[in-house]
């Protein structure tokens, strides 16, 4: 049985004390929200805080509240449950409500947050394993050790990021604000992510996610997320789809995004996607060539690597299908798209 280091559980009820008890040890200090990925590597070994302090009984942090020019503040103690079934959000936002559907299990959406999955770990096969595995193996690049398993000599984590809301978020332009030490700071999603598996988010010890804000979307908004995973359930993504379709009152495209998930240490924008897709009136031949170039598009700018389970060539075969069926799903409103 594997068991978790020895820590001391604090549990603050506001944000100020939450602070207060990360800054007496920012370095020795950990953040727990859910909980539902914290534990499981805290009984892997892969952190050993000292003091570990949870955010659940901060009842601020579960807010949902409209702003001024139509953005929305979601808190990043938002169950993902509760994001998945958010009439607002699945109206507006429908590309995050979905994701939120497909993280896990029903059981782990119950404790699983919103601002948890922002901040998920990056994963890997070689990591994410037990400290009597890693060990047997000499350790990575990531933890403990200097080799990294997936690039032969790699001098950066290539560890992916499997956080299925992030690209979600950032088809939709969201900001994150971020409270520590030294006050309250607003960062572009886009802007928070670092290239390196080993410490991916721009994110200081002792500093707190509070809150995700959300832009206002147009009434032509579409939005889809699709899923790869080999059980349909439960798992990780071994690909993830978000995609943003914006119609003009026409139906002709006038903005479209793709973010595509688990290929690298940060979700991957892929480029050039409006001189494929803008302008084109959906639900014709021409609209079926447009997605197919869009697809084939992505597939030349994703490159899977070994580093989490499924064979990286498949999984990159699965790009453009899954590409194609997002993006068609987002148009109809179909929902998500897994389990093909």
């Amino acid at each position: 049985m594997l068991r978790m280091p020895r820590f001391e559980l604090l549990e603050p009820t506001t944000l100020e004390a939450a602070l207060s008890a990360l800054a007496e040890r920012p370095e020795k200090s950990m953040v727990i929200a859910g909980g539902t990925d914290l534990l499981p590597n805290l009984k892997h070994e892969l952190f050993t805080p000292e003091r570990v302090v949870s955010l659940a009984r901060i009842a601020s942090l579960r807010s949902v509240r409209e702003l001024d020019q139509g953005w929305l503040s979601l808190g990043a103690m938002l169950k993902l449950e509760e994001i998945a079934a958010h009439e607002t959000l699945r109206r507006r936002y429908p590309a995050l409500a979905q994701a939120a559907s497909l993280v896990a299990g029903p059981q782990l959406r119950t404790m699983g947050t919103l601002g948890g999955n922002v901040l998920l770990d990056t994963r890997c096969q070689w990591y994410n394993q037990t400290y009597f595995w890693r060990q047997a193996l000499g350790f990575c690049l990531k933890k403990d050790g200097t080799l990294c398993h997936v690039v032969e000599g790699g001098s950066k984590c290539v560890a992916a990021a499997s956080n299925d809301t992030a690209p979600a978020l950032m088809t939709l332009g969201a900001e994150l604000v971020i409270v520590g030490p030294a006050g309250q700071r607003v960062v572009r999603i886009d802007d928070f992510w670092l290239a390196d598996g080993a410490a991916n988010k721009k994110l200081d010890p002792g500093e707190i996610l509070v809150e995700i804000r959300l832009p206002p979307t147009t009434p032509g908004h579409r939005g889809a997320y699709g899923k790869l995973r080999m059980r349909d359930s439960i798992d990780f993504p071994l690909l993830s789809v978000a995609a943003r379709v914006d119609l003009d009152s026409s139906g002709k495209v006038s903005h479209a995004d793709l973010v595509i998930g688990a290929l690298q240490a940060r979700p991957v924008r892929i480029k050039k996607l409006d001189s494929v897709l803008a302008g084109v009136q959906t639900g014709g031949d021409a609209w079926k060539t447009a997605v197919s170039q869009a697809a084939e598009l992505a597939y030349r700018q994703c490159h899977p690597m070994p580093n989490v389970p499924g064979d990286h060539e498949w999984r990159r075969e699965m790009v453009p299908v899954y590409v194609r069926h997002t993006l068609e799903s987002a148009v109809r409103g179909d929902g998500p798209v897994h389990g093909l």
